[in-house]
C-alpha cells in the first residue's frame, strides 16, 4: 500500500471523528446549558526523503524533502462561555450569567477544605426544585450546595427589643458550605431556623431547638408538644446574588432560606465531563474556588488566623467574591450550539471525507495499472 493510501485512511478516520463532534452539537441544539465542542486537526508523522543543508562557500542551501502520512485529532475544545437566557416561567429555574457552575452532590456532606469540595459535581443546568424532604435539588435529585440562614446568637435574637417574628433580624448566613434546605415550622406557624452549636449545624428536626434556646412559643404550649415539619413557602424566588426567599403560607412571614454557592475554576474550558450535564474540576481545570455572588456570604471571623492569613476552621472553606457573575431567575441557559456554523462544518467534513475516499480510489487504480503491467 502506498503512503498516499495511508494518509487518506488517516484522513477518513479524523474526518469521521470531527463529524461525531458536529453530530453531537446538532443533536443538542435544544438542550439547555449544553456547551458546544469544536474539533481541530493536526498533521501526522513525516518521513524525510532528503535532509536540508545550510550551504557551503560554493553552493547554496537546500530545504529538506519530507512526506507526510495524513492527519490526526489535534484537540476537542468545549466553549464554556455564557449563552442566551431562555425564559421558562419557573421561579426556581436559574441561568448563570458569567463564569461558574452550580455545585451539586449527595446530602449531608461536610467540607473542611477545597480538596473535599472537588468531589461535588459542577453543572450549568439550573432546573431546580425543593424535594419532599425540603432539600433544594436539581432535576436528577442532586442537592444544591450553598449557605443556609441560621439563628443568630444564643437566644431568639441579638436584640431584645426586636420583633420575635422578624426572621430577617434574627438570622444570618452560616459560612459552612452545606446542602440548601428549608427550615422547620410548627403547627402554629412559627419558623425555627437551624443553629450553629459548638461549630456544628443543628436542625430543629434532630434537636429541640425551641426548648433549649428559649425561642418564643404560643401560650400554654410545651416544647415537647410541637409538631415540626418542613416549612411550606409561597412566592419563592432566587435573586441575582443567589439569595432564596419566600413567604410562609398562612402567616406570610418572609423567610430567607439561604444562598446558592457558585464554583469557579481557573480554566472553565478545562473541566471534565463525567455524566451528561455534569463536570468535575479535574486535571486541566486548575484550582476550584467557592464563590458567593456579590459577596453575599463571607467566612466567619474564626476563619482568619492570628497572623492575618486565611486559616480554615472546622466546617468552613474559603469563600471569595464571585466577581461579575450573576444569577438570572425564571429561566435556563440556552444551548451553545450555533446551528448555522454546525451545518457549515458538516458540509466541510463531508467534502473532506469525500476527497479522502477519492485518494484511495485513485491509489487503487494506480496499483491496478501496476498489476496489469506485470500481466502484460
Amino acid at each position: 500500500m502506498t503512503g498516499a493510501m495511508y494518509a487518506a485512511v488517516a484522513g477518513l478516520k479524523t474526518h469521521m471523528s470531527a463529524l461525531n463532534v458536529v453530530g453531537n452539537n446538532v443533536a443538542n441544539v435544544n438542550t439547555h446549558a449544553y456547551k458546544a465542542a469544536s474539533y481541530t486537526f493536526a498533521e501526522e508523522i513525516y518521513t524525510t526523503s532528503k535532509g536540508g543543508s545550510d550551504g557551503t562557500n560554493v553552493t547554496g542551501g537546500t530545504n529538506p524533502a519530507q512526506i507526510g502520512f495524513g492527519c490526526s485529532m489535534g484537540s476537542i475544545d468545549t466553549d464554556m462561555t455564557s449563552k442566551n437566557f431562555a425564559a421558562t416561567g419557573q421561579p426556581l429555574d436559574v441561568c448563570i450569567d458569567g463564569e461558574g457552575f452550580l455545585m451539586v452532590g449527595d446530602k449531608g456532606l461536610v467540607f473542611r477544605d477545597l480538596n473535599e469540595v472537588s468531589q461535588l459535581n459542577l453543572t450549568r443546568h439550573g432546573r431546580l426544585h425543593f424535594d419532599p424532604q425540603g432539600y433544594l435539588t436539581d432535576m436528577s435529585g442532586n442537592v444544591v450546595y450553598g449557605w443556609i440562614n441560621v439563628k443568630k446568637g444564643d437566644t431568639a435574637t441579638d436584640d431584645p427589643n426586636a420583633d420575635p417574628n422578624d426572621l430577617a433580624a434574627q438570622s444570618a448566613p452560616c459560612p459552612a458550605l452545606t446542602g440548601i434546605r428549608l427550615p422547620m415550622m410548627d403547627q402554629y406557624g412559627n419558623v425555627y431556623l437551624p443553629r450553629v452549636v459548638d461549630g456544628q449545624l443543628v436542625d430543629a428536626s434532630n434537636e429541640n431547638i425551641a426548648a433549649e434556646n428559649g425561642d418564643t412559643l404560643p401560650d400554654g404550649v410545651n416544647a415537647e408538644d410541637l409538631e415540626l415539619q418542613r416549612v411550606v413557602l409561597d412566592s419563592i424566588s432566587i435573586d441575582k446574588n443567589g439569595s432564596i426567599t419566600g413567604t410562609t403560607k398562612g402567616t406570610g412571614q418572609v423567610v430567607t432560606i439561604g444562598y446558592i454557592a457558585i464554583g469557579q475554576v481557573d480554566n472553565p474550558n478545562g473541566v471534565t465531563h463525567v455524566d451528561g450535564r455534569y463536570y468535575k474540576a479535574m486535571d486541566g481545570a486548575g484550582r476550584l474556588s467557592v464563590t458567593a455572588l456579590k459577596g453575599a456570604v463571607q467566612n466567619s471571623d474564626a476563619f482568619n488566623g492570628e497572623d492575618g492569613g486565611d486559616e480554615a476552621v472546622e466546617g468552613e472553606v474559603r469563600i471569595i467574591n464571585g466577581g461579575k457573575t450573576e444569577l438570572m431567575g425564571g429561566g435556563l441557559e440556552s444551548s451553545g450550539t450555533d446551528l448555522a456554523m454546525e451545518i457549515t462544518n458538516m458540509i466541510l467534513m463531508q467534502r473532506g471525507y469525500q476527497a479522502n475516499t477519492r485518494i484511495i480510489t485513485v491509489t487503487d487504480s494506480m496499483l491496478e495499472e501496476l498489476v496489469n503491467m506485470k500481466r502484460g
